[in-house]
C-alpha cells in the first residue's frame, strides 16, 4: 500500500517553524520524529554504506573543519587520484562486508575535464558490482553533472556544510551560493542528491536550524541526508571545537527526519565518539543510515564487528538497496 501523502513532503518551511521543533520537550520530538519516520520507511532497516578517498589532501579550499585543505597543517599527505583497479578491489570487499552504496570522494574545488574519464570509468566498474554510486567532487557545472550522469551515477554527494548566517565563520574559498549552483546541475542533470552538513563547529541551535531550512526548502528534497558530528582534527582551525552535546545531536537528526521526511537520513561521521546508547536514539529519531569501515576519508570510524554488533543488539537489519518511500512498510 502506498503511504503517499499529497501534503507531504513540504517545501515551504519556515525557519521560525524549524526553530520551534527543536524546541520542543525531548521525547515529544523524538515520538513525532520516529512517527513521520514510519510512514516512509521499515524502522527496523539501514541502508550500509562505504567510503573511500579516491584523491586525498591539497585541496585549495580552506573549509575549517578539513584535514585535508593545504591551507592547514595537519599532518595529511596529499595523494594521486587513485588507480581503478584499487578502486574496484575496494568496493569488492565494501559489498562483501554488506555494504549497499560505495561513495567515492576526491579533495577537490572542482571536477575538471581532464578527471570525468577516469571517474566515469570507476561510477561504470562500481555500478557492475551491482553496488549503487555515490561522489563527492568539489562543485560541478551541468555539463559534468550530465556526464556523470551518462556514466551511470546515482548520487552526487555536495554538503551545505550549515546555515547561511554561520557559514562565513567556516569557509571563505566558496559561497553559499556556489554550493546551491553545484545541487541544482546535478538535479538538473537528473542525480540524486546526497546534502546535510555538520554540527559541533561552533554554530548555534538557531544555525543548526537554519542548515535544516535550506534543505528543506529546496526544490527537491536530498534524497540522502547526511548529518556529521565534527571529528575535531589538529592543525585545522576547528581542531579545538568543543563537542556538541549528544541529546542535541539526537535532535538535530529528529527535525531533519520532521522536514525531509522521505530522506534517507545518514548518521555519519562522528560516531566514533558516540555512545551505542546515543545512536541508537538516533535509529529511534529517524536516522536510517550509516558509513561502516575503519575510516572515512581520513577520520576513524567505528569498525565492522562494533557496528554489526550494534545492529544485532538493536534488532536492526541493512537494506538490500536504498529502499523507496513510496514501497515503505506500514
Amino acid at each position: 500500500m502506498s503511504l503517499a501523502d499529497p501534503a507531504l513532503p513540504r517545501h515551504d518551511w519556515t525557519l521560525d517553524e524549524v526553530k520551534a521543533l527543536f524546541e520542543l520537550p525531548f521525547a515529544e520530538l523524538v515520538f513525532r520524529a520516529a512517527s513521520e519516520h514510519r510512514r516512509w520507511f521499515d524502522p527496523s532497516e539501514v541502508q550500509i554504506s562505504r567510503l573511500l578517498s579516491i584523491k586525498t589532501g591539497g585541496c585549495p579550499e580552506d573549509c575549517g573543519y578539513c584535514s585535508q585543505s593545504q591551507h592547514f597543517k595537519s599532518g595529511v599527505t596529499a595523494t594521486k587520484l587513485m588507480e581503478l583497479d584499487a578502486v574496484l578491489a575496494e568496493a569488492r570487499q565494501a559489498k562483501s562486508e554488506g555494504a549497499q552504496r560505495f561513495c567515492m570522494g576526491a579533495a577537490w574545488r572542482d571536477l575538471k575535464d581532464r578527471d570525468v574519464p577516469r571517474v566515469s570509468a570507476m561510477i561504470q566498474g562500481v555500478k557492475a558490482l551491482g553496488m549503487e554510486t555515490c561522489v563527492t567532487l568539489g562543485m560541478l557545472d551541468a555539463a559534468k553533472a550530465r556526464a556523470l550522469k551518462a556514466a551511470g551515477l546515482d548520487f552526487y554527494n555536495h554538503n551545505l556544510d550549515t546555515g547561511p548566517e554561520y557559514y562565513g565563520d567556516v569557509v571563505t574559498t566558496r559561497t553559499y551560493q556556489d554550493r546551491l549552483d553545484t545541487l541544482e546541475a546535478v538535479r538538473d542533470a537528473g542525480i540524486s542528491t546526497c546534502c546535510g552538513g555538520i554540527v559541533g563547529m561552533g554554530e548555534t541551535r538557531a544555525d543548526r536550524a537554519s542548515l535544516l531550512h535550506q534543505l528543506a526548502i529546496l526544490p527537491a528534497h536530498p534524497e540522502s541526508l547526511p548529518i556529521n558530528d565534527l571529528m575535531p582534527t589538529t592543525g585545522t582551525p576547528l581542531g579545538q571545537s568543543a563537542a556538541v552535546d549528544g541529546l542535541e545531536f539526537v535532535r538535530t537528526i529528529a527535525v531533519a527526519r520532521l522536514v525531509c521526511p522521505k530522506s534517507v537520513v545518514r548518521l555519519a561521521a562522528g560516531r566514533e565518539h558516540m555512545s551505542r546508547e546515543q545512536q541508537a536514539l538516533c535509529f529511534l529519531a529517524g536516522a536510517n543510515s550509516i558509513f561502516v569501515g575503519a575510516k572515512l576519508l581520513t577520520t576513524v570510524n567505528p569498525d565492522q564487528a562494533t557496528d554489526e554488533r550494534l545492529l544485532t543488539d538493536l534488532g536492526m537489519r541493512p537494506m538490500t538497496m536504498a529502499q523507496a518511500p513510496e514501497d515503505a512498510m506500514a
